[in-house]
Formats: C-alpha cells, sequence, structure tokens
C-alpha cells in the first residue's frame, strides 16, 4: 500500500459521506454521513503522516528517536482531536433530534424548518 491508496479510499469515504448529509432528509443519516466524512479525515492525516518525513528529519541525521516519533505521530494525535471531537458532536445532535422527536414525532431534517413560529 502506498500514500496514493490511501488517499483514494479517503476521498471516495468522504465523497460518500458528502452526498449522505446533503441528500438525504433522516437527521441520524446526517450525523452518520457526517462521521464518515470525520473517518475519511483521520484515514488522511494518518497516511500523511506515516508517507510523508518532515524536512527536519531528512536534513538532520542525528536526530534523536524521541524527535523523530514526535514529529511522525501528528497524524495520529490530530486524529485523536478529530475523535473527540466527533463524538461530542454525535452527543449533541442526537440531543438535539431527541427535542425534535419529542415535539414533532419525526426526525426528518426538513421537518426543523417547522419549528419557527
Amino acid at each position: 500500500m502506498n500514500l496514493e491508496n490511501f488517499l483514494i479510499v479517503a476521498a471516495i469515504i468522504f465523497a460518500i459521506g458528502l452526498y449522505g448529509a446533503m441528500a438525504k432528509r433522516n437527521a441520524i443519516t446526517v450525523l452518520m454521513s457526517i462521521e464518515l466524512m470525520f473517518n475519511a479525515v483521520n484515514i488522511t492525516a494518518v497516511a500523511f503522516s506515516r508517507y510523508v518525513v518532515p524536512q527536519a528529519l531528512l536534513g538532520n541525521p542525528e536526530t534523536t528517536a524521541d524527535t523523530a516519533a514526535r514529529f511522525l505521530l501528528t497524524g495520529q494525535i490530530f486524529s485523536v482531536f478529530i475523535i473527540t471531537v466527533a463524538a461530542a458532536e454525535v452527543a449533541l445532535g442526537l440531543a438535539i433530534v431527541l427535542a425534535i422527536f419529542r415535539q414533532r414525532s419525526s426526525i426528518y431534517v426538513t421537518d426543523v424548518a417547522e419549528l419557527k413560529k
């Protein structure tokens, strides 16, 4: 596997998520599609972290292993932050969906516009 393969898979997953977020009416499906897009970004971040060597490591051959590990784990660290934000987004989104369902007995995104009085 090389970098291009990971980027192609991530682009396909992101496109599927984008389609689901734009075309679907069900709020749960929209939230799942947003999660797919977050996962595509995670794949891209980890792939770039693995396959792209920072310039600081190429220029200095005496770089210690600790410094090298710090540079090479940035994609994984960004992925952990993205997963944390995604978990908070899903918790908040499901709370909003439950509140709308209790009021309207529907979880369609188009019914949210009808909440204005």
